[in-house]
């Protein structure tokens, strides 16, 4: 026998081999003869053999085997082996792979076979060259997201195998928490594994769950299969099944869910769900559901019965596919009841209102912007709908008519004049959901058209002042317009004699309106610095604006946008639009010749940094805006001078939210609260009087502990399906167990406003003050209480009614394979509690077992 052995176990031997190396053709002639060669079979191999070990390679000649010792690898054609210990055979053309036992008796580096995307773990492996069979004891092989594991395997030609005394499991342990046993099994790769009766063991004990035979998909994309429904009981609508039907894997881009609910009280419900997904192009899901809810029992007090319904239409389409145009939707649509009666997301319940919009937007030579929306709002609370359909816009880019084509030198004056152009037009309804469909609502839609075209000029002024002047012209279009008179005939609505008669008229109108405005505008800046102590400086920014605005009257009767009709209760003419229906509105009624004053406030602080840090200095915000605001109309015969608007808002901390708004008058009020043409100075000696003001408060304190790994970054949260059921979603939502980060170990979450608005009325003296406060109070967290268990908790506080608001309590225990989790809503109308544990990985999700206590079992 020749060996090769290395200077040492950390030295790598690597070389390739055939049978020709140990079969030449010659030898010395003090070298004994060889065996002669067999004629009656295939002897060598087809391809070398790559092979390496990193503690010695010895070399049978005499028996034609190759022995590698000490985390040896071969590699022939596609397959790969290692282990501790491995034999080659050239007579057989066998390979035979084993590990080996330490000094403690350990078995080490056992073989691991890998031939393309398949791959075994076992004790020990036979395998055979020629024939391409293979024979295992105890492997251990992954298929998709379980594992087979088989005291005896054997792999065929075609890459089937067969499994003796086996066990499939999710659990990617050597002895695994859980497993289904079996005697027999067959795997057919890409495609199911078959076996014989199977039995469920959990820590190795059998449970008395027995099928006669098992079926696991084993196929790699979309597969088609049946859903199966959770069961149980309802105290309102009897024994149930609840989200069973068929999933239909179309195609690569398709899918279809079709699920079902049955009571046996008679209330049921059909769903469905498909997603689709085009890579480059677009992707999205439609969820449609019907419900039929009974409550009680017909011919009791309580007994209901109502058909709800519900449309979810989500689109998105990728940047890339159209870059210069766009098609996207966002569908959430349905009865006001339906998130009453049947399972829906935590955000569904608490939300009153749902909003849909149905968007297309293109450019055109990049010079034109169009869009299309269909929108859609809903209030649950009121039952009212709002639609509009179409909503159209149409714009062209801000372009310069008189510049020059090349230019030269710097701008003219004018060739900074600037113009625009948009349409809008608009199709729109608000009714109640009742009435929705109705022949008489569909009368009532609403529309117009709208154009604006925008002529702006800038200039500068002494390098230091900002001069913008601009000339609005609007024009609305109408396919109606109003007709108002007073007549003698019966009211049809109280039956008496004489009213105010609206006739519409029918036909093509149009309102036209213009106006003119001018700002100017610059910046002050002034500093104090200081040169000791920890302030540097304070810096105060004014922003002064002085400007002027004119409008035309467009009351005057020339233009035809305003008449009069008579009133015989005041007795006098009163004034109307005939567009007051118009979506738009009208031009504005009266002639305005307004200067404007405004004055902004900025002041910021620069704060000395320790000198352990890389900045020197640190910029704090003292007051963000501080901002006050009036006007003087030089076109009122009266009442010339407007209220002094007061408005500032400022960040502490970065998370503490501070803002102040008050109107001030500078007119006296008469004792019915009308202002007379008398200042406040001249009656009251002061400025002006304190109409209404308010203060607004706000606090979002989001903190969480270091990660355990060091970092401090966002939780990093895997991309969800809508695939699951509303149930599921609704439970993932409440409670995401599906990307829980136990490496964060604990996060809060504390939302808080404050709102305080006043409001005087100055009929009686002292003046009456109305204070009305309004507090919200929000809190969400969670907490790790070992590195297994995790406690979430979401509430807040109801200051009007002096209750907590919408509560929840989630835990959460990762069972390594499986998880543990519950959900408590101990209070309100969702009152309900539910316990689930189940496998981790969805190949099983089905098993799993769950008893919870529905809100809807209790609250109607």
């Amino acid at each position: 026998m020749l060996s090769e052995t290395g200077a040492s176990t950390d030295t790598l031997q690597t070389d390739t081999l055939s049978a020709d190396l140990l079969y030449p053709d010659s030898l010395p002639n003090d070298t004994l003869p060889l065996p002669p060669k067999s004629t009656d079979r295939k002897t060598g191999l087809e391809s070398k053999v790559v092979y390496s070990s990193n503690d010695s390679i010895m070399f049978d000649i005499a028996e034609r085997r190759v022995y590698l010792f000490g985390k040896a690898e071969i590699q022939y054609e596609q397959i790969t082996v290692t282990a501790d210990f491995i034999e080659i055979s050239f007579d057989d053309n066998l390979l035979y792979a084993t590990g080996l036992y330490d000094s403690a008796g350990v078995l080490k580096g056992r073989p691991v076979f890998t031939e393309r995307d398949q791959s075994f773990r076992a004790d020990t492996m036979t395998y055979n060259f020629d024939t391409k069979k293979g024979f295992i004891k105890q492997v251990i092989t992954e298929e998709g997201e379980g594992f087979l594991h088989g005291d005896k395997v054997k792999k065929m030609p075609n890459d089937e195998i067969f499994i003796s005394s086996g066990k499939y499991t999710t659990c990617n342990l050597d002895c695994p928490h859980f497993h289904i046993g079996f005697r027999r099994a067959k795997v057919i790769p890409g495609d199911k594994i078959v076996t014989g009766p199977v039995f469920l063991y959990i820590e190795d004990v059998p449970l008395p769950l027995v099928v006669p035979f098992g079926l696991f998909p084993n196929q790699a994309g979309q597969q088609s299969g049946i859903l199966i429904p959770t069961y149980g009981e309802s105290a309102n609508r009897g024994f149930f099944l609840e989200n069973g039907g068929y999933y239909f894997g179309i195609n690569d881009y398709v899918d279809l869910a079709l699920r079902g609910d049955i009571y046996s009280r008679g209330s049921w419900a059909v769903k469905a769900l498909s997603n689709y997904n085009k890579r480059y192009r677009y992707n999205g899901s439609i969820d449609l559901s019907y419900a039929v809810n009974i409550t009680s029992s017909r011919g009791l007090p309580d007994y209901s019965r109502g058909r709800d319904f519900f449309v979810r239409w989500s689109h998105n389409q990728d940047p890339k596919a159209h870059p210069n145009r766009r098609f996207s939707a966002n569908v959430n649509a349905g009865s006001s009841n339906y998130h009453t009666f049947n399972p829906s997301t935590t955000n569904d319940y608490l939300s009153n209102t749902f909003q849909s919009n149905v968007s297309y937007q293109t450019t055109i030579i990049n010079r034109f912007n169009f869009s299309a929306n269909l929108r859609h709002s809903q209030n649950t609370m009121n039952n009212t709908v709002d639609l509009s359909l179409p909503e159209i816009a149409f714009s062209a880019n801000r372009f310069y008519p008189f510049r020059r084509g090349t230019q030269v030198g710097q701008l003219r004056w004018y060739e900074n004049i600037s113009m625009g152009y948009t349409m809008n037009a608009r199709n729109e309804i608000s009714t109640v959901d009742s009435l929705l469909f109705s022949p008489e609502t569909l009368q009532n839609f609403r529309n117009g058209m709208r154009h604006n075209i925008p002529i702006n000029s800038t200039l500068r002024i002494l390098n230091h002042f900002s001069l913008n002047n601009s000339i609005n012209y609007n024009e609305r279009w109408y396919a109606e317009s109003i007709n108002r008179r007073w007549t003698n005939d019966m009211n049809p609505v109280d039956s008496t004699f004489g009213y105010v008669r609206t006739d519409t008229l029918s036909g093509f109108a149009a309102a036209r309106d213009f106006s003119f405005s001018s700002t100017l505008n610059t910046k002050l800046y002034g500093m104090f610095q200081f040169r000791r102590g920890p302030v540097e400086a304070v810096r105060h920014v004014l922003t002064p604006s002085l400007g002027f605005s004119y409008i035309p009257n467009f009351g005057d009767y020339r233009w035809g946008y305003y008449k009069y009709h008579g009133s015989p209760q005041s007795g006098e003419p009163v004034r109307y639009s005939v567009f007051e229906t118009g979506i738009y509105g009208s031009p504005p009624a009266d002639r305005s010749g307004s200067i404007n004053f405004s004055l902004a406030n900025n002041l910021e602080m620069k704060i000395r940094t320790p000198r352990d840090t890389t900045a020197d200095t640190r910029k704090v915000t003292l007051i963000e805006n501080f901002t006050i605001s009036t006007a003087y109309d030089l076109a009122r015969d009266s009442l010339n001078l407007a209220k002094i608007m007061l408005s500032g808002r400022t960040v502490l901390f970065r998370n503490f939210d501070i803002r102040y708004a008050a109107a001030l008058d500078p007119y006296v009020v008469d004792s019915n609260g009308r202002n007379i043409n008398k200042f406040e100075w001249d009656v009251n000696r002061r400025l002006a009087r304190l109409n209404n003001s308010e203060w607004a408060l706000s606090i979002n304190w989001n903190y969480r502990s270091q990660r355990r790994d060091g970092t401090d970054g966002e939780i990093t949260q895997p991309q969800t399906t809508t695939t699951g059921t509303e149930e599921e979603r609704a439970m993932i939502q409440e409670y995401p167990e599906a990307f829980i980060d136990f490496n964060i170990p604990w996060s809060i979450n504390l939302s808080y406003t404050f709102r305080h608005r006043s409001t005087f009325s100055y009929f009686d003296y002292p003046p009456e003050r109305e204070n009305k406060i309004i507090q919200t109070l929000n809190f969400h967290g969670d907490v790790n209480l070992t590195p297994k268990w995790k406690i979430g908790f979401r509430s807040g506080f109801d200051f009007d009614t002096r209750k907590l608001s919408y509560t929840s309590i989630d835990v959460y225990r990762d069972l390594h394979c499986w998880e543990l989790s519950f959900n408590w809503i101990p209070i309100g109308f969702r009152k309900s509690w539910n316990v689930t544990i189940n496998v981790k990985a969805s190949v099983l999700q089905d098993l799993k077992l769950t008893r919870k206590r529905d809100w809807r079992d209790a609250y109607y």
